[in-house]
């Protein structure tokens, strides 16, 4: 069975979506009282709650339209990649050579993955 694109844009659009929720959960955990309030009414994580919310329906669309899980999950893989650029960003998190091993063979596991 051939993956349509579109299902693929959808599970890449959920893997940035994914990464933006981590940092939204971390960064709202920062900022998070310890009370039951301070995590519920935590602006940050509320958006994180609708990111997560957000991938699922982005992954409910791309299995609507067809799609290997084989194809389909190694790249939403890619969330690790998203946040590594994110925590680069906004915290400064060095993204060492290692990582980029790393990196590559995720991408590399992902293109074996869809063949």
């Amino acid at each position: 069975m051939k993956t349509p694109t579109i299902s693929i844009l959808f599970f890449i659009a959920a893997s940035l979506l994914g990464a933006v929720g981590q940092f939204l959960y971390k960064s709202g955990a920062e900022r998070a009282t310890g009370t039951l309030a301070g995590y519920l009414f935590n602006p940050r994580l509320l958006l994180g709650v609708m990111a997560y919310i957000a991938v699922m329906v982005l992954f409910v669309a791309a299995f609507r339209k067809g799609g290997s899980l084989t194809v389909l999950y190694p790249v939403y893989a890619t969330t690790f990649i998203w946040a590594a650029v994110i925590a680069y960003f906004a915290y400064g998190q060095p993204i060492r050579p290692i990582h980029l091993a790393g990196m590559v063979l995720l991408v590399g596991g992902m293109y074996l993955m869809g063949k």
